[in-house]
């Protein structure tokens, strides 16, 4: 090693640690609101539940039309991330302002047909052959419901904004007030308490969609009159649609809808594959998938993170910064995801008694099988991790059409085909589909990393 070579270790050394620090601080933020949103869904069920198993089994199928609508939208006013990081890095301020406003008026445009379209829920669903008492409380719920699209992104697009500009803190607090006042006002307005109209299921919908036009309004108000946001004058000319960097802001975002749709319906698949094997195969993988959805928003935050820092750079045009982050930031997802492996691995027997009833949960026959899917679930942890924040990692960069691709190759062609090949050709059952879907998710995480290695190699 040279003499110059041992004065600037130190250097890059510093680099790195400080790289690891900047994304932490970001991360944090980040992961807990995802958590957030996951305690204001969990408040709900609870609630609904008290109204009986049919209200419970209608929410369900609620929620998988409306989550197919949500994904529609969510990946295009997610790119409002890696646009204004990029317009942050590279010091152009009005470039940040002009990316956050097009994501508030594509939540908006987007947000008006598909509220229409949920409207017309229950006859969707008794189309698709469900039950018409059950697609009646579904068409109640979904018409509540409806009405939180928009603000929804809204809110998305804004907490997005504050975390390019450094600052993600406040969608963090907006969140967190916001997980008791849903729980109460769904309270009241499905019982009638407090001198509410008692409206059912109904009401349970309109709660979620009033909290969101609430959290999308204080979202408003701090990215316009809070320190440091004000300075961008945000809402300066809203009116004026920007159809240029609309189109841009459409060509990054609609490939990451359709990864996100590619990716949710093969789990949704899953959970039909389960449901030919056995009602106990269902509920135990439900019950393991859960867990896999808790632990998965920290490497989610961390890839958002990775999306912010990436675009920074990619702003500032310093590729060995591009570099740097977005390896950081998959290190650290693929660290937390072995971390919370292990812990799973020696939990497995005990997790499944969160879920169901402890009188029995050490003998009953799904306990069992969830404690050996969440074993059989450790490789599925850490790739799943390593995607998210490798797909975080390119979305800076504003790469979204090839991951597009190798989302449909590795979840479907390769995924679910394996996972139905593994459970009934090679007689595996409820293993052989998360094994399946293992391998559809490495070959993904193989993928995203090594396109990310590539690009950042020819900058």
């Amino acid at each position: 090693m040279t003499p110059t070579d041992i004065a600037l270790a130190p250097t890059v050394h510093g680099y790195w640690r400080q790289e690891t620090v900047e994304t932490i601080k970001l991360a944090l933020p980040m992961a807990f609101t995802q958590l957030g949103q996951i305690a204001m869904l969990t408040t709900d069920l609870i609630l609904i539940g008290q109204l009986g198993g049919e209200a419970v089994a209608a929410v369900a199928l609620a929620h998988t039309l409306f989550f197919i609508s949500y994904v529609l939208g969510l990946g295009v006013v997610s790119a409002v991330a890696p646009l204004t990081a990029q317009a942050y890095g590279a010091r152009n301020p009005r470039m940040t302002r002009r990316s956050l406003r097009v994501g508030l008026w594509a939540a908006l445009l987007i947000g008006a047909p598909l509220t229409a379209a949920l409207h017309w829920g229950e006859a969707m669903l008794l189309a698709l052959g469900q039950p018409p008492q059950a697609a009646t409380q579904a068409g109640l719920y979904l018409a509540g419901l409806a009405w939180s699209l928009a603000p929804g992104w809204a809110f998305v697009a804004l907490r997005s904004f504050m975390g390019a500009v450094n600052r993600p803190a406040p969608g963090l607090w907006i969140m967190l007030t916001a997980i008791p006042i849903n729980g109460a006002l769904a309270y009241a307005l499905i019982h009638g308490a407090f001198e509410a109209p008692q409206l059912g299921i109904y009401g349970a919908g309109i709660a979620t969609a009033i909290v969101n036009v609430v959290m999308c309004g204080f979202g408003i108000w701090a990215a316009y009159a809070m320190h440091p946001f004000k300075k961008y004058n945000v809402m300066g000319r809203f009116w004026r649609l920007d159809w240029p960097l609309m189109r841009k802001l459409l060509a990054v975002g609609v490939p990451i809808s359709g990864a996100f749709l590619l990716e949710y319906g093969v789990f949704a698949a899953s959970s039909l594959l389960m449901g030919y094997i056995s009602i106990t195969a269902l509920a135990a993988h439900q019950i393991a998938l859960q867990v896999a959805s808790i632990i998965f928003m920290i490497p989610f935050g961390i890839g958002q993170a990775a999306t912010v820092r990436v675009g920074h750079a990619a702003g500032r045009g310093d590729p060995e910064a591009i570099r740097r982050a977005g390896l950081t930031a998959i290190a650290m997802a693929i660290i937390f995801m072995t971390a919370m492996t292990v812990i799973i691995a020696i939990n497995r027997h005990l997790i499944p008694g969160l879920f169901l009833n402890e009188t029995v949960a050490a003998t009953d026959e799904t306990a069992a099988l969830a404690a050996t899917l969440l074993l059989v679930g450790m490789t599925f942890f850490i790739a799943d991790g390593t995607q998210t924040v490798a797909a975080g990692a390119l979305r800076g960069l504003n790469d979204t059409k090839l991951p597009l691709v190798a989302a449909f190759i590795s979840f479907w062609i390769i995924g679910f085909s394996a996972a139905y090949w593994l459970a009934f050709t090679a007689g595996l059952g409820a293993a052989g589909v998360w094994i399946g879907l293992t391998c559809g998710l490495f070959v993904y995480a193989g993928m995203l990393v090594t396109r990310f290695v590539w690009l950042t190699r020819n900058i």
